[in-house]
């Protein structure tokens, strides 16, 4: 699964474009980093590649996922995952069905739905805390769930919106590595939105200066 970007450029109508064309290749399991000041438009390229464009913005260029054009498609047909800073669990539901509303719908069955959701939640280090209110929840803790929700849609992408920038140093690093090894895992390409260069340099993988959009390879 590969994610494309070729001459992506977003404006506003009669605006011009908020950062030049874009063009750039994510393989599976890399996750690529943008940076830019505020304001420069990186949050807008993620809604762009996601299908959720404010109305009055205009897209140009392409966005290929595993050769897919992506633009004749609603959101819910791209099977993009966004993952934001803030962990928004549904306060109304046990971290167990939090994690349960994100399931495929291939996941069938009360019983396969359940021990889908156990599995995820071990695999989180959240074992046990199905029917806990998601208030009760560390920083940390919430992160771990949102994420696992978000990986339970069996995305083809994800993208990373200031992720961990909410999270102290330590939560940070240790919720960094358990998204990056996920990503790596699932052998998914991902793209994210950050203003730590420690995240960069963690992805280890193409960074984009908005300001400059000069796409520096892989380090490995």
């Amino acid at each position: 699964m590969t994610l494309e970007l070729h001459a992506v450029a977003v404006a506003a109508k009669g605006a011009e474009p908020l950062f030049p064309p874009l063009t750039l290749v994510v393989r599976p399991g890399e996750v690529a980093t943008v940076m830019g000041p505020s304001g420069i438009g990186k949050s807008t390229l993620l809604d762009a590649v996601a299908g959720h464009l404010t109305h009055g913005f205009s897209l140009s260029g392409s966005i290929r996922l595993d050769g897919t054009d992506l633009a004749p498609l609603p959101a819910e047909a791209r099977r993009v995952g966004l993952m934001f800073q803030d962990a928004a669990l549904f306060p109304h539901l046990s971290v167990g069905d939090n994690l349960a509303f994100g399931l495929a719908r291939s996941v069938r069955g009360r019983a396969a739905r359940r021990a889908a959701v156990e599995a995820a939640l071990e695999r989180a280090g959240l074992a046990g805390l199905h029917d806990r209110d998601p208030a009760t929840l560390s920083g940390g803790q919430r992160s771990r769930a949102a994420l696992m929700r978000t990986l339970l849609a069996e995305p083809r992408a994800l993208l990373l919106d200031e992720p961990f920038s909410k999270l102290d140093a330590a939560l940070r690093a240790e919720m960094r590595a358990f998204t990056f090894e996920h990503i790596r895992n699932r052998d998914i390409p991902a793209l994210m939105v950050t203003h730590d260069p420690v995240d960069a340099e963690a992805a280890n993988g193409p960074l984009i200066d908005l300001t400059q959009l000069e796409v520096r390879p892989c380090n490995t």
